[in-house]
């Protein structure tokens, strides 16, 4: 295998930073001028992710060949800029599947199959597959959840069989969390250390050391850390909380991270090129004025805490346009559930500069988002509705505006008179027998755009690709109606006909999406849709 490998490993405790430590390594090895690309490991029994309730796991980002994966995926490609597909991402189920798929079909000639070798093996298999399609020169390779999970151990299994297999091409990155307890006013190491010694008895030292905490690692604990967990000095890279993800590489820098690990690999030091990214630093360090983002959504809460997750794909492409119009964006969370049990609550939406509906399943909070499309509307505020929330815009029109009084989606309605959203052919199946899983319209899809539209001036083409996951779509039998009272259907699927855009004549920016623009925004590339957001919002101002 040609690719250098860089497994990153999390210590201590989840939600630390992996994905970004990933993300951002690629980032900086890109800027030497090297081919990048990056795999996400999960340690869960779910063949992929999109059964995952998304107040747990966080958002379900699709690829553009049609999986279902982890937000990770989405922060690699948001720092790569380039897009991550399927053979990158495996669930402990999908190896054990593939597994014991292969044992049914006698693909292991009749033998015992046992979790170790065979399953570990599979994990370097599809590794070794993404090394020969992709041609990287580096493959950065995230393990889910932390050392000491017995979730994970065939993961670091097959880490440790692949750097007896390729010993010159593979490194170890650990990611450790340092607490710093208040009523000790201490910056602490214990932790770390054992998370190092838990990886040495999988078999496994790590090269390099991020040293995630509160602060900056000062001299003194770089030393003790090198000296207990068997690192350089200067393998021991501080990894502060700051206020922006993208800060995250020019930080890493700092350390010469980028030269460590070219370093470790004996090749020739070049001459990095982070310029933009440092620009896009500077916009985001020193915004110019807020513009006062709502969204209007129900996968907010998780017991006291506000889970932004849920919803991570949005508010990051919000973000990069609003810094690409150097405004700073200020983003609220508005829980659609509060304007059911209290309709005047909706009167809030006035204090806000855009409202955007995102994606979502299920009939909670349903009616508090229509409420909120409808107050949009009919007071010019900026709106912008994905998927669903596009969904429930053609509802709320058909209602008010076409007179179709108890219209609906099927998904929440399915007796309603007027079905204007209905579910798409062939899934109807799929519900009734219960396959679930990845059997939604995922993926990119062609859209044709309608010149002379809003949708048309955002994108400058006749002709986009955006990605997918749905089941429920726009009922063709209500477009004559729809269009004699005003409406525009400025995006058409041109192989089925579907209804991908709608927007409104006499509304300075009310437009709504069956796709997911927001999984193809970059910080460096904002996606065109967003940006006429932004920029409606700015005009609006």
């Amino acid at each position: 295998m040609k690719s250098r490998l860089i497994f990153v490993i999390g210590g201590v405790m989840s939600g630390i930073g992996k994905g970004t430590t990933v993300a951002s390594l690629g980032r900086i090895l890109q800027s030497y001028g090297y081919q990048i690309t990056a795999i996400k490991i999960d340690p869960y029994l779910n063949v992929d992710a999109g059964t995952m309730n998304p107040i747990e796991h966080g958002e379900v980002f699709v690829t553009e060949d049609g999986v279902e994966t982890d937000q990770d995926i989405g922060n690699y490609e948001r720092f790569l800029d380039q897009n991550i597909l399927s053979d990158n991402y495996m669930t402990s189920g999908l190896v054990y599947q593939t597994v014991i798929q292969r044992e049914r079909q006698m693909g292991y000639g009749g033998r015992c199959v046992e979790t170790v070798p065979d399953i570990p093996e599979e994990v370097i298999r599809r590794i070794e597959v993404v090394s020969r399609k992709t041609k990287a020169d580096f493959i950065l390779i995230e393990i889910g959840g932390t050392i000491g999970e017995y979730q994970n151990l065939v993961f670091f299994e097959a880490a440790r069989m692949l750097k007896l297999k390729y010993p010159k091409n593979i490194l170890f990155v650990l990611v450790s969390y340092l607490p710093v307890p208040k009523m000790i006013g201490e910056m602490k190491t214990k932790p770390t250390q054992y998370a190092s010694r838990s990886l040495n008895e999988a078999g496994i030292q790590a090269d390099i050391i991020i040293a995630r905490s509160e602060y900056p690692i000062d001299e003194v604990r770089k030393r003790k850390i090198s000296v207990f967990c068997n690192v350089a000095p200067e393998d021991v890279i501080s990894a502060p909380d700051i206020k922006s993800i993208y800060e995250i590489p020019i930080n890493f820098e700092k350390d010469r991270v980028g030269r460590r690990i070219l370093k470790k690999f004996n090749l020739k030091l070049k001459k990095s090129n982070l310029a933009a990214w440092r620009e896009l630093v500077g916009r985001i360090r020193h915004p110019g004025q807020p513009v006062k983002i709502g969204i209007v959504g129900k996968y907010f809460e998780t017991g006291k805490f506000i889970l932004a997750d849920s919803y991570i794909s949005v508010i990051e492409a919000i973000k990069h346009a609003a810094w690409y119009f150097k405004r700073e964006p200020a983003i609220s969370w508005l829980n659609a559930e509060d304007y059911e049990r209290n309709p005047k609550r909706v009167e809030e939406l006035k204090e806000y500069d855009g409202i955007i509906v995102p994606g979502g399943f299920g009939q909670r909070g349903t009616e508090g988002k229509i409420q909120a499309i409808r107050y949009c509307r009919e007071n010019k505020i900026t709106y912008f509705g994905l998927c669903f929330g596009m969904q429930l815009a053609v509802v709320e029109y058909a209602r008010h505006i076409c007179h179709l009084k108890g219209a609906h989606s099927t998904e929440i309605n399915p007796k309603t008179k007027y079905p204007v959203i209905d579910i798409m052919p062939g899934q109807q199946r799929l519900v009734k027998e219960k396959k679930y899983g990845g059997s939604m319209r995922l993926g990119a899809y062609k859209c044709q755009i309608k010149k002379g539209t809003l949708a048309y001036s955002a994108y400058q083409s006749s002709l986009i690709s955006e990605r997918h996951r749905h089941r429920y779509e726009f009922n063709n039998q209500f477009r004559k109606i729809f269009e004699e009272n005003g409406m525009i259907f400025s995006g058409i699927n041109p192989e089925c006909d579907l209804v991908e855009i709608i927007e409104l004549r006499h509304h300075p920016f009310f437009v709504g999406v069956q796709f997911h623009p927001e999984f193809k925004s970059r910080p460096l590339n904002p996606h065109p849709l967003f940006k006429a957001f932004i920029k409606a919002v700015i005009k609006k101002l």
